[in-house]
């Protein structure tokens, strides 16, 4: 049986990726995508570099990882004033943003 939970992993690129910048954008992503209805986890840091194997993707600066609890709650999520405000607030310092979803 499928699970009605779906996850949505989002990698920000950054173009200063300083560590006051991406502590920021991880402060930001708190501020602004955290208090959302729907959620069943939600977590937000910066890219673990000391993992550096072969088979790690070290091609972003900071994650984010938000588990919603169904399909409904995250459409409510990506159409929020709150999370529309966070994009305009973050964007210009975005090289490359990367969203995986997948139901989990």
């Amino acid at each position: 049986m499928m699970s009605t939970q779906l996850a949505h992993m989002v990698f920000f690129k950054l173009k200063d990726n300083s560590a006051a910048a991406s502590t920021k954008l991880v402060a930001e992503c708190f501020k602004y995508l955290k208090p959302h209805a729907g959620i069943a986890y939600f977590s937000a840091g910066t890219l673990a570099r000391e993992l550096n194997r072969e088979v790690n993707d070290q091609n972003f600066d900071v994650a984010l990882h938000v588990v919603f609890n169904d399909l409904k709650d995250h459409d409510y999520y990506q159409d929020s004033d709150m999370h529309n405000e966070f994009i305009a607030n973050n964007k210009d310092n975005w090289e490359k943003v990367r969203v995986f979803d997948s139901h989990v």
